[in-house]
């Protein structure tokens, strides 16, 4: 299986959405996968099921983007690792919620290659910091990815953010995914201090291994 690998760098999110539309519209069976690796300026993403009163500080610098994945609302700034998946599902074998259990589990493990421990919560799509002694228990329970996808003809786009060194104040003007009081962390706050682009791409091998599994 052949999954081609662009890293875009920072770009914008309008254009990039319209990107993953149009590619995933006109691919055939032929058409090879994509993986997209990038930052976004900062911008706020609404998804199909989202209120817009999740937004509640609204900010003149910081659009307000309604898109077709699912999921409600979340933030895309500089700092942050953006994986697109462009991916047809039938052709790998599996069906959408099992994309969305390997994504997670692909965080998982590269988050514990950096020491941190990182859960599921049942209901709420993303991954979640775990009780441990290395950090502040304050931060248990906090978001440090979300994720969220659609899936057309068999194909999914969309993806998953990574909060790396990210603008948490941005974050505190909605209600992450919909969960008032919701608290959102990033990994230089948890003590990691690596290049995002080192982070990048210990992420997308365990994206590649959980790719490729049977």
């Amino acid at each position: 299986m052949t999954i081609l690998v662009k890293h875009l760098g920072l770009v914008d999110y309008s254009s990039t959405y319209e990107a993953m539309r149009s590619f995933t519209q006109e691919r055939d069976s032929d058409t090879p996968d994509e993986i997209w690796v990038l930052e976004h300026p900062p911008v706020f993403t609404l998804g199909l099921a989202g209120d817009a009163g999740n937004l509640h500080s609204p900010s003149n610098q910081i659009p307000l983007v309604q898109v077709d994945r699912g999921g409600e609302i979340t933030y895309h700034g500089p700092g942050q690792i953006v994986i697109y998946l462009l991916l047809d599902l039938r052709r790998l074998g599996i069906f959408v919620k099992e994309l969305v259990l390997r994504i997670e589990q692909a965080l998982i493990d590269t988050l514990a290659e950096y020491g941190l421990k990182a859960e599921r919560h049942a209901g709420a799509p993303g991954i979640y910091v775990a009780e441990q002694d290395e950090i502040s228990q304050s931060w248990a329970g906090a978001k440090i990815a979300a994720l969220g996808l659609k899936v057309s003809k068999g194909c999914s786009y969309h993806g998953l953010a990574l909060n790396v060194a990210t603008d948490l104040g941005a974050f505190a003007r909605i209600h992450p995914c919909g969960y008032e009081g919701l608290k959102t962390v990033d990994m230089q706050t948890l003590g990691i201090g690596d290049n995002i682009d080192l982070i990048s791409q210990t992420l997308l091998g365990h994206l590649q291994q959980q790719l490729i599994k049977s």
